[in-house]
Parts: structure tokens; C-alpha cells; sequence
């Protein structure tokens, strides 16, 4: 498969070339969470084509943006992750996830939540500046998946699983039946007071202060 090449001495055609052929940058969102095998890739990019999937991750790490690692003990075979160069790509990701978020519709039927996807789009409603100074820790729970996000004195630190040692405040929606297990469907579950809570009240106002989109401009 001949790579993409746009002929232009410009950055963000470059970056084009490296990243922007269909299935890279989700490959990489998913490798920003955490190093993963080929077979947890296949798993969690649901409709991928095999030859698709490793024709990307070769393109990939002959760029220098993954590369493959022996995955340590107990663990054992080959993992893929990210190269510095590669997690250099994760604010473009967050601000692209950003901007996605405020032109999602509804979900089709078929669509799904990848664990993945979950910990980025937390990521992507994160706003350092509503975060100045405040020391909590929060998982939210969207059906089968956990995720976490720990503040340090407004410093972020997020992913997949139950806080280490446990987390200050514990939210569970009540998602409906035709509701999706997603982000957004939670702050809708949460206006609607369909959310559970193992913790301080406040730190729930805190979270949805913290963790929010931007309204899209008219």
C-alpha cells in the first residue's frame, strides 16, 4: 500500500502523511492509554481489517511513532507502545477529541464505547484552568468499564481501572436502556440526578466543574 505523499513542505502536511491514513490516530489513542498487544488492538478497533491493522502499525513505527516492546514479567510476547515522539502526538489527539466532541449527533445504532475511547474523551473535557490547585480523585463508572482521574494540586493524571488505594468519590449512572455507556450520556444522567455516589457531594459538583466540554458557538 503506497504511503500518502502531498508533495508540500508544510508540518501539517507531514504530520498528514505519518498519521492520517483511516484507523492511525485511533491506533495511536489507543496506544496513549496504555501499550497494548496486537490482539488487544484488533479487539478494541472493532471492524478492522487484520492486513489493515498491521500495514498501520508497520507505517507506525517506521516513523518512528511505535515501536515494539517484550512485555514485562508476568506478562509475556511482544506489546506495542508509543516512542516519545509518539505520545508528543497526544495534546493534537485531545484538542482534535475536543473539537469531535462538539459536532457528535446522536449515536447510530451499532456504535459502541471503547475503554479507550472512554479514557481520551474524559481527557478531552478536562480544563486545566477550573483544576488550579485542587488535590481529589474520582473513577466513573459507564457499565463494563472504570475509569479514573487523580488531581495533584490541578495536575491530571487519568486512565483505565479503579484508583489505586481507592478513589475519594465513586460515580455510578443509571444509564437507560437506548443510552450508550459514554461520557456525555453521563453528564446527561448526572442533570437528570441518575448517578450514584460512594463519596463527598462536592466533589461530584467539583467533577462536572472540572471535567466539561465547551458549549459549541452558535
Amino acid at each position: 500500500m503506497k504511503r500518502r505523499d502531498y508533495a508540500q513542505y508544510c508540518g501539517l502536511a507531514r504530520a498528514l502523511e505519518l498519521v492520517g491514513e483511516r484507523w492511525a490516530l485511533l491506533i495511536v489513542r489507543d496506544l496513549t492509554v496504555r501499550p497494548r498487544r496486537y490482539t488487544d488492538l484488533q479487539e478494541g478497533l472493532r471492524g478492522i481489517p487484520t492486513n489493515v491493522l498491521s500495514t498501520r502499525l508497520k507505517e507506525l513505527e517506521q516513523a518512528g511513532i511505535v515501536e515494539r516492546q517484550v512485555a514485562p514479567a508476568p506478562s509475556r510476547g511482544v506489546v506495542y507502545t508509543l516512542t516519545e515522539v509518539g505520545h508528543a502526538l497526544e495534546p493534537s489527539l485531545i484538542a482534535l477529541g475536543r473539537w469531535g466532541s462538539s459536532l457528535l449527533g446522536d449515536p447510530q445504532p451499532g456504535y459502541v464505547v471503547t475503554p479507550d475511547g472512554a479514557v481520551l474523551n474524559l481527557r478531552a473535557a478536562f480544563q486545566a484552568n477550573e483544576a488550579a490547585g485542587i488535590t481529589a480523585s474520582w473513577e466513573l463508572h459507564l457499565a463494563d468499564v472504570v475509569v479514573h482521574a487523580v488531581l495533584t494540586d490541578g495536575e491530571l493524571t487519568s486512565g483505565l481501572g479503579p484508583v489505586p488505594g481507592g478513589a475519594d468519590l465513586v460515580m455510578t449512572p443509571r444509564f437507560a436502556e437506548d443510552e450508550l455507556p459514554a461520557y456525555r450520556t453521563f453528564v446527561r444522567a448526572a442533570k437528570d440526578g441518575r448517578v450514584d455516589l460512594e463519596g463527598p457531594r462536592e466533589l461530584f459538583d467539583t467533577f462536572l466543574r472540572v471535567f466539561t466540554y465547551p458549549r459549541r458557538a452558535a
